[in-house]
């Protein structure tokens, strides 16, 4: 990576008029395998090296971006951007401000123990091969669908900007994901999950597919067997990390994401039912506690600095059942009088950076998972969900369970089928009496954007409890 050519793009904007310019250089690359039925699918190899430049001229933003790093292309992108910035500025009636920020030099290299160049193509496939031969060896189960892919890659960052900033990042990604159908009689079901950590081949070891494919493959297998339909009376639910992460992502991270409360996003993914005036009223229960926070190890949606050269950081969404924050970037958090929290990113650098989440969760609480299911006399355990939906507002939440089981008098009991938790936001927190000590966070890939950006990010919690809800039967 020629490092000049991003400082080069500021200098030159600089000159040309702009009060405020960025330029993000990347190299990515990586491959792919995937498995279905057994049978390997054709790979995807892929290497990528461009430069995204944004500048801000009279109160009015462009961005562009090319794959062609020779001066003469560089040096016209950026003459195209600051142009098109200043004829934007004569009709834009509202200006877009940035709020001076803290310029960091600083080079964070996310390391891999083993590096995905020393895994061979061969052993990559064979390790689909084992998972699924894992599944194969569960005769007693029907899985007439078995799918695995598993993907690697290296992005290459460096960040230069007109307040002083010079970034480079690097971060490996190591992707896994399944989707597998189990059968029973005339009755199936499907179930998938992606895992993601921001380390090197040796997340194969840590997320230990195996076991958990097997788990969760007999106990859809039970439920297609022996689910019964969810109490028509209003029950106590407790949900596992995994509802619980959808909860938060949707509910709660999507609707605090200050573009959609400003209207940006309006025509695009929606809206959100939360307003600036809502910053410090009640949400939910004392118990709830949710964050967005980029600064965890080896997650998903993990990062140092963000792509407006910002240090990421823990955001308190709600905190005590409070609406303490929410997920800006640079442009939102001025219009607030506020600074940026870290929260801008874009999935390459022929993408404009846009407001997005990182690692959002529920905060543990203080009891075990035993110890709360021996204190519900009669609930409902949901262990995975087969669906969701949630209206534009991010008002009017729907999941639908995969694997769930009743509880009756503190035990877990016969499996549940299908039973639909259908709340609006503010009671799903509202009703929340207890949640457990342990955290779990799965992976995901969040759409967001015109054109769309898929972004990792991981989301979830500990397993709690919600009081007295009316479930839905699908």
């Amino acid at each position: 990576m020629d490092k000049s050519i991003a400082e080069f793009c500021v200098q030159l904007a600089e000159r040309l008029g702009a009060s405020y310019a960025e330029a993000r250089l990347e190299n990515s690359y990586g491959d792919g395998y995937a498995l279905r039925n057994g049978i390997p699918e054709p790979a995807g190899f892929s290497e990528d090296t461009g430069i995204g430049i944004r500048v801000i001229v009279n109160g009015s933003m462009a961005f562009a971006s090319t794959n062609k790093l020779d001066k003469i292309s560089i040096k016209q992108l950026v003459v195209n951007a600051v142009n098109s910035a200043k004829q934007a500025s004569k009709i834009n009636k509202n200006k877009i401000i940035f709020l001076k920020e803290k310029a960091y030099r600083d080079r964070f290299v996310q390391k891999q123990k083993i590096s995905f160049k020393t895994i061979s193509p061969k052993q990559k496939i064979n390790y689909l091969q084992s998972v699924d031969k894992a599944l194969l060896g569960l005769k007693s189960i029907k899985i007439p669908q078995r799918i695995f892919s598993v993907s690697n890659s290296v992005e290459k960052k460096y960040f230069v900007n007109s307040d002083g900033s010079k970034i480079y990042q690097e971060t490996p990604y190591f992707n896994f994901l399944y989707v597998i159908n189990v059968k029973e009689g005339a009755k199936n079901v499907q179930d998938y999950l992606e895992f993601t950590e921001t380390k090197g081949w040796e997340s194969t070891n840590s997320i230990k597919i195996i076991p958990k494919l097997i788990e969760k493959a007999k106990s859809l297998q039970l439920n297609l067997k022996r689910g019964v339909l969810a109490p028509k009376e209003k029950v106590d639910v407790i949900v596992s990390p995994t509802v619980a992460g959808i909860i938060a992502h949707e509910s709660c991270g999507h609707p605090y994401e200050a573009d959609r409360i400003f209207g940006r996003e309006a025509a695009q993914a929606g809206e959100s039912f939360v307003t600036p005036s809502m910053i410090g009223t009640r949400i939910g229960t004392d118990v709830v506690n949710l964050v967005d926070d980029p600064t965890l190890l080896g997650r998903a949606g993990s990062y140092k600095y963000d792509d407006e050269g910002i240090l990421g950081r823990r955001k308190w969404l709600i905190k005590k059942g409070i609406i303490t924050e929410f997920i800006h970037n640079r442009e939102t958090a001025a219009r607030m009088g506020l600074h940026s929290n870290g929260s801008s990113r874009a999935v390459a650098y022929s993408y404009e950076p846009i407001l997005r989440m990182s690692n959002t969760y529920f905060m543990p609480g203080s009891w075990k998972e035993d110890e709360l299911i021996k204190d519900t006399k009669k609930g409902v355990y949901i262990k995975s969900f087969t669906e969701w939906n949630i209206d534009d507002k991010r008002f009017n939440f729907k999941s639908v369970g995969n694997d769930a089981y009743m509880i009756r008098n503190g035990k877990i009991a016969e499996p549940v089928r299908t039973p639909a938790i259908e709340l609006t936001t503010p009671q799903i927190y509202s009703s929340i009496d207890a949640l457990t000590k342990k955290v779990q966070l799965d992976a995901g890939t969040c759409g967001k954007g015109e054109p769309t950006q898929g972004i990792p990010v991981t989301f979830g919690g500990p397993h709690f409890r919600m009081r007295n809800i009316k479930l839905g039967r699908k």
